[in-house]
């Protein structure tokens, strides 16, 4: 089954609102009316009634109930600012400040998630990742117990072989450039309920990646993962978790007997977490351009589900997104 079949499935289990701070996108516009035709998710546009109806007419789509919300026109803008205001005052917001933002669909949309109006949010046919995570950072924050937001790649490979059926994880790919060990630790975690979460991997088997297995190799770079594998296990002691592992003896039974005798996750990992951006990049690209695998990112870490698109996303994209990020939000 595809990721974005899967994703649809679930989310179809119990549906979730999601707001879509970019209202008047065209392709987000089309995209929200296939959600609620299809009852994957109920989605909010936000932004203009005016430039909303001018997507509409411009796609031709249907937007016979789905609900748009205006921030400059919205009773519930006070409500909100004052929200923001208690949530920011310490770092120096104004009252003043915080009536103008809650005017920008982005932070009014984060104050929906923050407030219970909505479940989750998805942002970025437009706006940056940057537009997006900075107010998601401010409002939503990290979980209790997460030190940082990250990503994961879920990557369908055509070898049934590796991973849950040739579906791995790949964490983190879009975020965090270079993570000290404690933020490593954490993105592992973040990974495996990700993996729970989204793909329904009862027993995650996370491997944290070097050049070294099990002190085949001395340096500063593989005692962060050293590090990072002791923090981890001391976050959560329930999981199947190793490193330092070479991608071989994470994924390849044979080798892990070899390199890695004793190792937990037996070279059967399905969450791989890479040691920085670099790797975990060229690595997902790796999988896509050379093993023709399908890949498909979510951010995780957050206290209520955000997800980023790109930004030549096309509407099917955006369908997938706000199905994982409704899938998030059933947790």
């Amino acid at each position: 089954m595809a990721i974005s079949e899967l994703l649809i499935g679930k989310a179809k289990q119990c549906i979730k609102r999601i707001v879509l701070p970019e209202g008047d996108e065209p392709r987000t516009v089309q995209a929200a009316a296939i959600l609620l035709k299809e009852r994957i998710a109920e989605p909010v546009l936000l932004g203009s009634a005016e430039a909303i109806a001018g997507a509409a007419e411009e796609t031709g789509t249907d937007l016979t109930g789905v609900a748009c919300v205006d921030p400059l026109e919205s009773p519930d803008a006070g409500r909100y600012a004052a929200a923001l205001y208690e949530i920011r005052k310490n770092k120096g917001l104004t009252e003043a400040q915080a009536e103008a933002l809650v005017k920008d669909p982005m932070y009014f949309g984060m104050m929906m998630v923050k407030t219970g109006d909505a479940d989750g949010l998805v942002s970025g046919a437009v706006h940056s990742t940057g537009d997006m995570l900075r107010p998601a950072l401010q409002i939503i924050k990290t979980r209790p117990g997460i030190r940082v937001v990250s990503s994961s790649f879920l990557i369908d490979l055509p070898n049934p072989a590796l991973g849950k059926d040739g579906l791995l994880l790949f964490s983190d790919c879009v975020v965090m450039p270079c993570p000290t060990a404690e933020e490593l630790a954490s993105i592992a975690v973040s990974a495996a309920d990700t993996a729970k979460t989204l793909c329904g991997i009862e027993e995650p088997r996370v491997a944290l990646l070097s050049f070294s297995t099990k002190g085949s190799a001395q340096h500063e770079l593989v005692a962060k993962v050293r590090k990072a594998t002791e923090l981890a296990h001391e976050m959560a002691p329930e999981l199947i978790l190793d490193g330092e592992l070479q991608l071989d003896a994470a994924l390849v039974p044979e080798v892990a007997a070899q390199k890695a005798k004793g190792s937990p996750v037996e070279g059967r990992a399905n969450v791989l977490v890479f040691p920085d951006l670099q790797a975990g990049n060229i690595g997902y690209k790796m999988a896509q351009r050379l093993a023709g695998a399908d890949a498909f990112a979510v951010l995780q870490g957050l206290d209520k589900p955000c997800n980023d698109l790109s930004r030549g996303c096309s509407v099917a994209d955006i369908v997938s997104t706000v199905a994982a990020t409704a899938v998030q939000a059933q947790r």
